[in-house]
């Protein structure tokens, strides 16, 4: 009892030892196999397995067949060769002793030869070709032929009882032979069509089978297209293991469903706070503004340079939660008032404000007449965020160059070129990301110009990118490809900024 417990517990270390090393516990498929599809594993799979068995029986049968074919043809010689040996007559000579051909022996059997020798081995009639050589009582093969030899008595009254001559009686092998090879041959083409038949038959079956996984697998192609993981998954006839894996994919989509539904609820709620928040810090930044600029006038001296440092500081953070709310009213969907807008009249206002901050670059404008549908406010950030992108980005001296324009397809374009060293290989794929900032940004930067720019541009409906430069400059070019209808009203009058108190 102790000695077979100890054999289990050691079992089964064995077995956890083969599960925690990884080592399989059946043996894996022939690498060939490995490589064909499921239905084509299945057909020759059992087209191999149906070429063994036929093999095995092609063996069994053609052996028996040919061993009976042989003892049939041996037998049918033997026969022939006694009722030959009957028939023909010999006599005995008195003059010489000699033994005479009454009777000839040609013309018993089509394809048989008969020689009639003396018992010494000396040839009297029959067919001369071929020679079997000196009689041998027994059956045997020659030249050939099986060959069969019988004694032949004297029939005159008064004979010796003795042989006085033999018969050779032989039959070529080859009838057999060939008889042999048309056996073998069938068995062979049974096998091989068998095998063949099986393999067409298991790839019918296959196909038949993987049917219902062929529809799962256009099922989850749709899903993966549409995302629609709501959609409903087909379930077979049989409650097989297709249907349990229907029911399983079908339970994991509802599942994932549930759970993409639960992160996109959290993702509104949390831009909803977001942007509620960013709208909510307005109204006490613009008061801490207001009350450290009167501070920066009213002191003098060390406290002035401190007001004065807080003041940049809280107008950094002003632009950045005005940042902030443009991204998260659009990451909320919460589209701000369209209405006919000059992209071209933005530019140069957005143009003229960087101007006193654009050190020792050279800005040009273009400003054709384009007629958008947007929201001017968010339209002029735009083209700030690029002027200063490139103001940021370059040395001093660079030229800058902006300008509108309208496509023949009815599109509006806004582009802002350079002649700086342009964005790096390596950061070009990320240059709208959220706080992504370059090689020699500016201190202050929040890394949120460009996906300001994208965030505004995809909210009226276009797109903007990173192009190959043109012309004389060599650096960096963004392109902004807006609708001209944007989805408004196109008859309301174009927005006009209303005049300064």
């Amino acid at each position: 009892m102790a000695s077979r417990d100890s054999s289990t517990r050691s079992a089964a270390r064995a077995t956890f030892s083969a599960l925690k090393g990884g080592a399989p516990l059946t043996r894996p498929l022939p690498r060939p196999l490995q490589r064909l599809p499921i239905r084509w594993r299945l057909a020759v799979t059992s087209a191999l397995l149906t070429l063994v068995i036929l093999l095995g029986f092609a063996v069994v049968v053609g052996t028996l067949t040919t061993r009976r074919i042989r003892n049939d043809f041996n037998e049918d010689v033997r026969r022939q060769a006694d009722r030959v040996s009957e028939f023909i007559p010999t006599q005995q000579s008195t003059t010489n002793g000699n033994v005479e051909c009454t009777t000839r022996a040609d013309g018993y059997g089509t394809n048989a030869v008969i020689r009639i020798v003396t018992l010494d081995g000396t040839y009297i009639c029959g067919q001369r070709e071929p020679d079997f050589g000196p009689p041998v009582q027994r059956t045997s093969e020659r030249r050939g032929y099986l060959v069969e030899v019988r004694p032949l008595r004297a029939i005159r009254p008064g004979a010796s009882a003795g042989p006085v001559a033999w018969l050779e009686f032989g039959r070529p092998t080859s009838d057999v032979d060939e008889t042999i090879k048309r056996v073998r041959f069938f068995l062979g083409f049974g096998v091989v069509a068998g095998a063949a038949l099986a393999l067409l038959a298991g790839l019918a079956v296959a196909r038949r089978a993987m049917a219902p996984i062929a529809e799962l697998t256009e099922t989850a192609r749709e899903i993966e297209r549409t995302r629609d993981p709501s959609r409903t998954v087909p379930h077979p006839g049989a409650d097989d293991e297709v249907a349990e894996l229907a029911r399983t994919l079908e339970g994991m989509l509802g599942a994932l469903d549930a759970s993409r539904s639960e992160t996109e609820n959290t993702l509104a709620r949390q831009r909803e706070f977001v942007a509620d928040a960013s709208h909510e810090l307005r109204t006490p930044l613009t008061s801490v503004l207001a009350n450290l600029e009167f501070l920066a006038d009213e002191l003098a001296g060390e406290p002035e340079e401190a007001a004065t440092s807080a003041l940049r500081s809280a107008r950094r953070m002003r632009r950045l939660v005005a940042d902030l709310l443009l991204l998260a009213r659009a990451d909320a969907g919460r589209a701000q008032r369209h209405v006919q807008t000059d992209l071209g009249s933005v530019l140069v206002e957005a143009a003229a404000e960087l101007e006193p901050v654009s050190g020792e670059h050279e800005i040009t404008v273009d400003p054709n007449p384009a007629v958008v549908s947007g929201a001017r406010d968010d339209l002029h950030r735009l083209a700030g965020n690029l002027i200063e992108n490139a103001i940021n980005h370059t040395p001093p001296g660079t030229r800058i160059h902006a300008a509108t324009r309208v496509d023949p397809d009815g599109g509006v374009v806004l582009e802002v070129a350079d002649d700086g060293p342009g964005v790096p290989p390596t950061l070009a794929p990320r240059v709208f990301e959220r706080f992504v900032r370059g090689g020699g940004e500016k201190a202050g930067s929040s890394g949120l110009g460009l996906a300001i720019v994208r965030a505004v541009a995809e909210a009226h409906g276009g797109t903007v990118s990173l192009e190959a430069p043109r012309g004389d400059l060599g650096g960096a070019r963004f392109v902004v490809r807006l609708s001209a209808e944007g989805g408004t009203d196109s008859s309301q009058p174009p927005y006009r900024e209303p005049a300064a108190a």
